[in-house]
């Protein structure tokens, strides 16, 4: 889920209220006609005439306000016949002022118009990009019910350096990678594409969670570096803080590798339990430069009934116009009761409320409840 983009919602607002407010330039081209023609010689309203455009060209096309410019000054000559002034030097000066103010109008409505389908051909790209880089969480799997929540801290962004994915393996358990990669811009989005694509390659693949981080590790240090001259590998450090999980279909447990992430949050009834790791393993990009060749795995109680929460810094670091951290340990046990997209509609509503709608970094949420157990597969030698 991201935001909507302001120009598609302009755009949207337009079409749906330019005919009504078509009202207010006609109402003032008949007001001014009226007044001007029964008002004392002296009295002059007929400049006012180029307002019709120029309010115009705030919600309508380049043709409507060209439309409405074209009536402002067949209005305008209208006046100056009927007043016998038409032939006189003002008047010819209003009407060529009025005729320039339009085609004014008129021209920045057709630069408007194409800068806006510009960005909307942009946008589409970016929007598939963002499907294919950060694809959709499924709804299910196994007896799992799945929801994650992107929320870029630009407007326009579609995708930075928070990330998650999913897989199934073979041995009947969902695999889930939470991570935020150091930096941002197109820097972190092309390491963002690499600890993913690493990650949908090897997690039906790897017979272990260590396994797969150590995977995951070289992987992400391997192609970071490996165009960079020696020099510089010394001095710039990329990495990403991840969350590498593992859960069971039959068995009511969570297995995670933490490597310097944020501890997924368990909530079970009315109650919020921090899967705090014992030993929380540095950042993948980091563990092979330092000789890390495994990695523990830990376990916690995962039953049925209970949501889990996995979430980036960004949530917890969101500050309002106060300087005070979002409460998302305070706000999370409120929601409990709601299914997991549910409860990350709530939440987005109440983290941008809290920040005002600016996010100072991109947040990313995935929710997990664990429905009733699937029965457990039959064996074909029984």
């Amino acid at each position: 889920m991201a935001f909507r983009a302001q120009s598609d919602a302009r755009r949207s607002w337009r079409t749906g209220h330019a005919p009504a407010l078509l009202v207010i330039p006609l109402a003032l081209i008949v007001t001014v006609c009226v007044v001007d023609v029964l008002a004392p010689p002296h009295i002059h309203l007929g400049p006012l005439l180029v307002a019709a455009p120029a309010i115009t060209v705030a919600f309508a096309g380049a043709r409507t306000t060209a439309a409405m410019g074209a009536l402002a000054v067949v209005a305008q000559v209208l006046v100056g016949a009927l007043r016998g002034v038409l032939g006189t030097a003002n008047v010819q000066a209003q009407i060529a002022a009025l005729i320039v103010v339009s085609a004014v109008c008129v021209t920045v409505c057709v630069v408007r118009d194409q800068h806006e389908r510009q960005l909307h051909q942009v946008r589409s790209v970016a929007e598939a990009a963002q499907s294919v880089l950060l694809r959709p969480l499924p709804q299910r799997a196994g007896p799992l019910q799945i929801a994650g929540l992107y929320i870029p801290a630009e407007e326009e962004a579609e995708l930075g350096g928070d990330l998650y994915a999913a897989a199934r393996t073979d041995h009947h358990s969902t695999r889930l990678l939470i991570g935020d990669v150091r930096g941002s811009g197109l820097g972190a989005i092309s390491n963002t594409a690499l600890l993913l694509g690493a990650f949908r390659a090897a997690a039906h693949r790897q017979a272990t969670l260590p396994r797969l981080a150590v995977h995951l590790d070289g992987a992400f240090r391997w192609d970071t570096s490996q165009w960079r001259p020696q020099t510089e590998q010394d001095t710039v450090e990329d990495f990403a803080t991840a969350m590498l999980l593992d859960i069971p279909d039959h068995d009511p447990v969570v297995h995670l590798i933490s490597c310097g992430h944020p501890p997924p949050l368990i909530l079970r009834g009315n109650r919020l339990i921090p899967l705090v790791a014992e030993a929380s393993h540095l950042p993948i990009g980091f563990g092979g430069a330092f000789g890390i060749s495994d990695y523990k795995v830990q376990t916690f109680p995962f039953e049925v009934g209970d949501l889990l929460l996995l979430y980036t810094d960004g949530v917890i670091e969101a500050r309002n116009t106060d300087g005070r951290f979002y409460p998302f340990t305070e706000r999370a046990p409120q929601w409990t009761t709601n299914d997991p997209e549910e409860l990350l509609r709530h939440l987005q509503d109440d983290l941008l409320a809290h920040v005002d709608a600016h996010l100072n970094d991109d947040a990313a949420v995935v929710a997990i409840r664990r429905l009733a157990s699937v029965p457990p597969p039959s064996d074909p030698a029984l």
